[in-house]
C-alpha cells in the first residue's frame, strides 16, 4: 500500500533532521505512487497548501491513509505539533488497518470455498443420476415439472452464492 510506503519513508526523513516539505518531497520521490501525485510534489518543494494537496491526491476508494496524512500536516503546522510523532501514529494505524484485512480476508476463504463447493452439488447429483442410468436431463428438460425444478434449482443456487458474497463484502468492508 502506497500510503503506508509514503508514511516511513516520511518518517525516515523526518526523523534524519529534514523541514517537513523537504522531507515530503524526498519521501515522494522513494515512494512509487501514481502520476497524480504532481501538485502534491509541488506543494511540498515549493511551501504550498500540502494538506489541501494531499486531500486533493487521495482516491474517492482506499486514501484514507493520505487522508489522514492531510491532518496530521494541517495539525502540524496550526498547532505545531512535531510531525514525525503524528506521521508514525499513522503508519502504524495503517499497517495494523491492512493486517487486519489480511486476516478477515483469510478467514473468510473458507466459507466462500464452501459456498462455491455447494453450488456445485446439483452438478454432481446430476453426474451422479446419469450414472445411475436415469434420464435428469430429459427430465429437466422434457417435462412442465423438471423445468420447473430446474429454475427453481438454478434460482436458488444463485441466490445462495449472491448472499455468501454479499455477507463476506460487508465483513471486509467492516
Amino acid at each position: 500500500m502506497a500510503s503506508i510506503e509514503l508514511c516511513q519513508a516520511l518518517s525516515a526523513e523526518l526523523a534524519a533532521g529534514r523541514t517537513a516539505g523537504e522531507a515530503l518531497t524526498r519521501a515522494l520521490a522513494a515512494v512509487e505512487l501514481p502520476d497524480p501525485v504532481r501538485p502534491l510534489a509541488a506543494a511540498a518543494r515549493d511551501g504550498g497548501d500540502v494538506a489541501a494537496a494531499l486531500r486533493e491526491v487521495a482516491p474517492a476508494e482506499g486514501g484514507e491513509g493520505l487522508l489522514r496524512l492531510a491532518a496530521c500536516w494541517e495539525v502540524s503546522v496550526s498547532v505545531g505539533a512535531g510531525l514525525s510523532g503524528l506521521v508514525d501514529r499513522v503508519g502504524v494505524a495503517l499497517r495494523a488497518a491492512q493486517a487486519h484485512r489480511g486476516e478477515v480476508s483469510a478467514q473468510l476463504a473458507g466459507p466462500r470455498a464452501t459456498a462455491r463447493m455447494l453450488a456445485a452439488l446439483p452438478a454432481l447429483g446430476l453426474l451422479m443420476a446419469a450414472g445411475l442410468g436415469m434420464n435428469p436431463v430429459g427430465f429437466l428438460f422434457g417435462s412442465v415439472p423438471g423445468l420447473a425444478c430446474l429454475v427453481v434449482g438454478v434460482a436458488l443456487d444463485a441466490c445462495g452464492l449472491w448472499w455468501t458474497h454479499r455477507m463476506s463484502s460487508r465483513a471486509e468492508a467492516a
